[in-house]
């Protein structure tokens, strides 16, 4: 019998904790939860969870030093942060802290399980892909999540390389928000869900990969297109 995927919900409102917890269970998922950012580190570096739902506003410790330290000891870990917080500033520094994606408060429950299920399905695919990206001045060693940059090095999350991999598989061409929430963020075609992750990621990898982030030649916006991959400029 296939085990249950099991998922952490990190949430101190407790009315939204035990909502949470009844739709997941609902949806045949094993669930934990934890109501304080000590209880939420604690648990999810001890468990061994499928999914961690990440509440960022949390007493003890906030949810961006639990994503945070998550991150630091296991960078395959799936993370949904959930957050009131709405601004790019504050969404971003969740993203850049590694999580693969975030719910804005308040969420449809079908909008946070299609989430959900995007995550889990990503979080399921391994990475068959070349090892090695390379762009103009810069190396990138897929298997490893690093970059180089002459004598820097610096780390990418699971996500930006899945994200990566694939604008590089398809170099010859701008690829659209669109197909990247499909391909890359496993979300299904035509799925009517307002996010800006895909926007933030890649500014997130311009800032690694470019010279100068607000002029990029390795990771260009073609208008009215898309984002390509200017890979071996």
């Amino acid at each position: 019998m296939n085990r249950k995927i099991r998922i952490l919900v990190i949430e101190d409102e407790q009315a939204i904790r035990e909502g949470l917890i009844d739709v997941l269970v609902f949806h045949k998922y094993e669930v934990d939860s934890a109501a304080t950012g000590p209880q939420g580190l604690e648990m999810a570096l001890t468990g061994r969870f499928d999914l961690i739902l990440l509440d960022i506003m949390l007493p003890g410790m906030d949810g961006y030093e639990i994503c945070d330290r998550v991150r630091t000891a296991d960078r395959d870990q799936p993370i949904i942060m959930l957050t009131a917080k709405t601004s790019d500033e504050e969404i971003v520094q969740g993203l850049k802290l590694g999580a693969d994606d975030y719910v804005a408060k308040p969420f449809s429950i079908q909008q946070l399980i299609l989430r959900i299920e995007a995550v889990l399905r990503r979080s399921q695919v391994g990475l068959e892909q070349a090892r090695a990206i390379s762009l103009s001045g810069i190396e990138i060693d897929t298997r490893n999540l690093t970059g180089t940059n002459g004598t820097k090095e610096f780390a990418f999350t699971k996500r930006e390389i899945e994200l990566l991999v694939y604008l590089a598989e398809h170099g010859d061409r701008p690829i659209s928000r669109e197909e990247l929430l499909v391909k890359v963020w496993g979300y299904a075609k035509n799925l009517d869900i307002e996010t800006r992750t895909v926007d933030i990621h890649i500014a997130k990898i311009r800032r690694k990969i470019e010279l100068d982030p607000k002029d990029p030649q390795n990771l260009i916006t073609v208008r009215g297109a898309g984002y390509r991959l200017m890979v071996g400029a």
